[in-house]
């Protein structure tokens, strides 16, 4: 199990009111437990998640294998607007950066963060498989992409993996099995791990949302057509079967989903985030959990959410 970092930085969800060390505390926890990935991106809090990494875990990097992005600018945290820069110029320099940040003298997993509309594929993809034979990355992944964009990459330097949101009410990289557009069984053929973020569905497959909660300000779901009252409500139907399962194996709302995600493959490797070790704790036992071919038809058989996202 891996654990995703976005959510020790002010970045899409409301940063509880804890200080640096605190979260220092959590990731060598983290890696104390066994999480042997951790996920970061250098527009996580512009920079300061990775530097927060860094701080935290430069004593042990061996320890652990860390993961960040390129590619994304963001124009203003406080509304999130971004946009992608694909250009080797600005990819080398972020990376650069990233590896200061981090304390680093390589990268173990660099993301393609998204693919520029505006620059060729290409042309970013072999800017960062330049930088593999400088020594500053190890191996590299895409991020959000479909198949087709993977096997341009995976022409010029080898997909190491992908990173798409997958869970049990998002699952486009399984949608389009039927038109050889399934990104997951792509990764399996061609020895590329697959690494779903989100995927305790933005915190509602923890069984904890309800049409009454509030989302403190700064949260992105303030903004998400999945998280508006009247779509929570809908949705609450997604967690009866996961409930179910739960119930037969007396597990937790989160471990049924994280259970599944995993029985898609060996290739899969969640990345769960939190900001409390009892959940770290209950995310990180979800690996010991074996999931029946019943338990596997049912929650297959799960609806989708009421809205999709925009």
């Amino acid at each position: 199990m891996g654990l995703g970092c976005a959510g020790l930085s002010p970045w899409m969800y409301a940063r509880p009111d804890l200080d640096d060390q605190a979260w220092a505390s959590l990731l060598n926890a983290a890696v104390d437990l066994g999480v042997g990935l951790l996920d970061t991106a250098d527009v996580y809090g512009q920079g300061h998640n990775e530097q927060l990494i860094g701080q935290a875990l430069g004593h042990r990097r061996s320890e652990v294998l860390i993961a960040t992005k390129v590619g994304m600018v963001v124009d203003d945290l406080a509304t999130l607007t971004w946009h992608c820069d694909g250009r080797p110029t600005h990819l080398r320099a972020a990376v650069e950066a990233s590896l200061r940040r981090l304390r680093s003298g390589s990268v173990d997993l660099c993301y393609l963060h998204r693919v520029d509309p505006a620059v060729p594929l290409e042309e970013s993809w072999g800017a960062l498989a330049s930088m593999v034979k400088d020594g500053m990355i190890r191996h590299l992944g895409l991020s959000d992409v479909h198949v087709r964009d993977a096997e341009r990459a995976h022409r010029i330097h080898p997909v190491a993996a992908i990173q798409s949101e997958l869970s049990l009410w998002s699952r486009a990289p399984l949608g389009g099995r039927r038109h050889g557009e399934d990104v997951v069984d792509w990764c399996a053929r061609n020895g590329a791990l697959f690494v779903p973020f989100s995927p305790l569905g933005r915190g509602f497959l923890t069984g904890t949302i309800t049409p009454d909660t509030s989302f403190a300000p700064g949260d992105l779901r303030t903004r998400h057509p999945w998280f508006t009252s009247a779509a929570r409500a809908g949705n609450h139907r997604i967690l009866t079967p996961l409930r179910e399962v739960a119930k037969r194996h007396d597990a937790t709302e989160s471990q049924v989903a994280l259970a599944w995600l995993l029985a898609q493959g060996d290739h899969v490797i969640p990345i769960p985030g939190t900001t409390r070790l009892v959940y770290m704790r209950s995310n990180i036992s979800a690996a010991k959990l074996t999931l029946t071919p019943q338990d596997l038809s049912l929650l297959d058989s799960t609806p989708p959410p009421a809205q999709e996202p925009s």
